[in-house]
């Protein structure tokens, strides 16, 4: 019989609708459901029930190196404009030894909310990173 191992964290890809870049971290795949507390006054308990309510999901952020003359995040973030954006969807794979997606995340309607330069450092040695913050509308998980 084969051992069955959980993945490693590090070898995943993000396609967002931009240039093919790698990420060097993802973060923010979380949700959430707020419970919603109720009492009805003829109950004979002196305490609230819980029932599930409106789902809730986290911001995703995505770091990568800093490539000269790209733009991207700080141009998408751009498209901002009084109550309209560009929006996107991404798929945040996490691969196998094979490099086949063995667990995918889709996020719905995303868009730039925060888009992050690097902290520079004069006595630093350091790859540059940026981050760019999503607000979405949905998260998805697809386990294969």
């Amino acid at each position: 019989m084969a051992e069955l191992y959980p993945l490693p964290v590090f070898h995943f890809v993000v396609q967002w609708g931009g240039t093919r870049v790698g990420f060097s971290e993802v973060s923010g795949l979380t949700q959430e459901v707020q419970p919603i507390e109720y009492r009805d006054g003829a109950l004979p308990e002196y305490s609230t029930i819980k029932m599930p309510g409106l789902k809730k999901y986290s911001n995703v952020t995505l770091k990568r190196g800093i490539i000269a003359g790209d733009n991207e995040f700080f141009n998408w973030l751009n498209t901002v404009k009084l109550n309209t954006v560009e929006r996107r969807d991404l798929v945040i794979s996490l691969l196998n030894e094979e490099h086949e997606p063995v667990m995918n995340w889709k996020i719905h309607n995303a868009f730039p909310v925060k888009v992050e330069g690097p902290s520079l450092k004069a006595s630093g040695n350091e790859v540059a990173i940026e981050s760019v913050e999503l607000a979405h509308e949905g998260l998805e998980l697809q386990n294969d």
